[in-house]
């Protein structure tokens, strides 16, 4: 195998392996990846200087341009959309706000006991009863939501 073979191989394989390290944790990947590019600066100086200088230079402007390319474009990617929370003003949020359903009346989908579920303008709420049990298809009304808790009180008929 001549050294550009090998150049070439150890750059192929540093580049593959540092992209991996995304994905897999725990830092072995990328570390054999730096070495690769480490090994592939070596060799290239053994081409000669002037195959080091622009090995060098190179592997600097590809991460460069990789970190940018990273923090910019990634966090809106699909991928990362579902890698990372997102972020409203007050912090971090929980997906569906429920303090719309304050005051709203429906019917328990299950026995509540005191926890189950009831329908409210039509979805399935995980609701919490105050005050005991109440049982399947009874009317009540939801008389306080603090987060994702959904506190609901029996209609009396």
């Amino acid at each position: 195998m001549n050294n550009i073979t090998l150049l070439i191989l150890l750059l192929s394989a540093g580049m593959l392996l540092v992209g991996a390290e995304i994905f897999v944790p725990g830092a072995v990947l990328g570390t054999l990846g730096a070495l690769s590019l480490f090994g592939a600066v070596i060799v290239a100086f053994g081409i000669s200087v002037q195959w080091g200088l622009y090995t060098s230079f190179g592997i600097l402007i590809l991460t460069v341009a990789s970190v940018y390319v990273w923090v910019k474009y990634f966090p809106r990617s699909s991928v990362g959309r579902k890698m990372t929370l997102s972020v409203d003003g007050t912090g971090f949020k929980a997906a569906g706000s429920k303090a719309d359903l304050l005051d709203k009346t429906g019917t328990a989908y299950s026995e509540l006991r005191p926890a189950g579920f009831a329908l409210i303008d039509g979805k399935r709420v995980d609701v919490i009863a105050e005050g005991g049990i109440i049982d399947k298809d009874q009317p009540l009304k939801v008389i306080k939501v603090e987060g994702n808790r959904v506190i609901v009180r029996k209609i009396e008929a």
